[in-house]
């Protein structure tokens, strides 16, 4: 778990600012200003957990969020505590195009990108 040593809270995820703008276009075509992208970590894939993106309305108070370029990443304690610190950056190119997460509490990780330990 990452945590800010001054205040020892968990520390929430980050976007790029190529994944702030690919996930503001997104929110736009969405048509609901009030959405904010959700990074969850659950049970399962190949290597013990997954990531799961998804675009939320609900924002609990217990929710850690962040926001970069005016867009919000929310996380839920549970799952900050496996996540906490990471960056979602956006490729777009021929190879590899698509929302990459840099999670630097990931001690392995499988093929796809999608899971973890």
């Amino acid at each position: 778990m990452i945590t800010n040593d001054e205040t020892n809270t968990v520390t929430g995820v980050m976007l790029s600012s190529s994944a702030a703008a690919k996930v503001s276009e997104l929110i736009e075509a969405e048509g609901d200003e009030s959405l904010s992208l959700r990074l969850a970590v659950r049970p399962g894939g190949c290597s013990g957990f997954s990531y799961d993106m998804y675009f939320d309305s609900a924002v609990d108070e217990s929710d850690i969020v962040n926001e970069t370029d005016g867009v919000r990443v929310v996380v839920d304690p549970e799952s900050a505590a496996m996540v906490g610190g990471a960056t979602i950056d956006f490729r777009d190119g021929l190879q590899g195009a698509g929302f990459a997460i840099n999670n630097p509490n990931e001690q392995r990780s499988c093929g796809c990108g999608q899971s973890f330990c």
